[in-house]
């Protein structure tokens, strides 16, 4: 799928999604692990934030939501109203650099192309500050597929795999990384990272 037919499968699929996904789970509660790492008063940016219940609602209330599709981000207007909202792709942000504390990427990145990813992560260390962590999915696999009859619709889902994703923030300045498992929105456990830019 190019990224139009990524974006149009979002939109047709984001109402199920944030119907379907549980607001509450172990891998919510490590917002309050990320938080806890952060100053006061973190900027944070929330990529592929959907419809904002799962993380963009426990985020500080000044937290940048990013997404894809359109459908997802009017969604997030309505759960998350005080947040600010971006449409935007997670390979070419469109925020400034140096200017967020931290970075959420729940279950958004493999829905890019894998031989993208590395593009993904220099974007993440561009906009972070110095010291700046970035809280994702780890992929458990490796694998690149279209998934049809997903949430009703198809879905594109590409990783190159753990130990691979692990050596791309490594190769993008993440000089410290930790490792936890937790329960994902759909009732499964998903291996998640905490990585931290390193200063200049």
């Amino acid at each position: 799928m190019d990224r139009n037919e990524v974006r149009r499968a979002w939109d047709s699929v984001s109402e199920t999604y944030a119907e379907r996904r549980d607001p509450t789970g172990s891998d919510a509660a490590l917002l309050d692990d990320l938080l806890e790492r952060l100053a006061e008063a973190p900027t944070v940016l929330d990529v592929g934030c959907g419809d904002g219940a799962r993380t963009l609602a426990n985020l500080p209330s000044n937290s940048v939501g990013l997404d894809f599709s359109r459908a997802g981000l009017n969604l997030a207007a309505e759960t998350v109203p005080e947040s600010r909202l971006v449409q935007g792709d997670v390979t070419a942000l469109p925020i400034a650099t140096d200017s967020v504390d931290a970075i959420t990427a729940y279950h958004a990145v493999f829905h890019v192309p894998r031989d993208q990813h590395p593009a993904v992560y220099r974007e993440f260390a561009r906009v972070l500050r110095p010291g700046g962590t970035v809280l994702m999915t780890l992929p458990s696999g490796q694998f690149e597929t279209v998934r049809r009859g997903w949430m009703g619709g198809s879905m594109f889902f590409s990783a190159p795999g753990r130990r691979a994703t692990l050596d791309q923030l490594a190769d993008a300045g993440f000089t410290e990384t930790e490792t936890v498992t937790a329960t994902d929105p759909l009732g499964s456990d998903s291996e998640f990272v905490f990585a931290t830019l390193g200063g200049d």
